[in-house]
């Protein structure tokens, strides 16, 4: 059995070496947490800014939880992934800090289930 969830096949901003795997897949329902180093505006935590797409562009239904107290965001899948498909987590520049710093860049991270 592989010991790895996904396959991340591609990134921006060297997104991809940011990622770290410690679970295996079992349901379809990969959920992904990202951990930021300051705390963020709640207001930007959304799915407009935070979401996961299918190679063409077509949205998953995700929802978004913001752990204030950890600085880290989940996105939970409300379908399942279908397997040996790629999809593309999408994480907007227009997430701010509290302060109202946005991040410089757009992230898309290409994985495949």
């Amino acid at each position: 059995m592989a010991s790895n969830y996904i396959d991340i096949e591609s990134g921006t901003n060297g997104a991809e070496k940011l990622v770290k795997q410690n679970l295996k897949f079992r349901t379809g329902k990969f959920v992904w947490r990202i951990k930021f180093n300051i705390p963020l505006n709640p207001a930007t935590v959304n799915n407009m800014n935070l979401y996961v797409t299918t190679l063409n562009d077509a949205p998953l239904k995700t929802s978004i939880r913001y752990d204030i107290a950890d600085n880290y965001i989940e996105i939970d899948p409300l379908e399942p992934y279908a397997q040996n498909e790629s999809y593309v987590l999408n994480i907007s520049k227009n997430v701010e800090s509290r302060g109202g710093q946005r991040l410089k860049n757009d992230f898309r991270v290409q994985f495949r289930v």
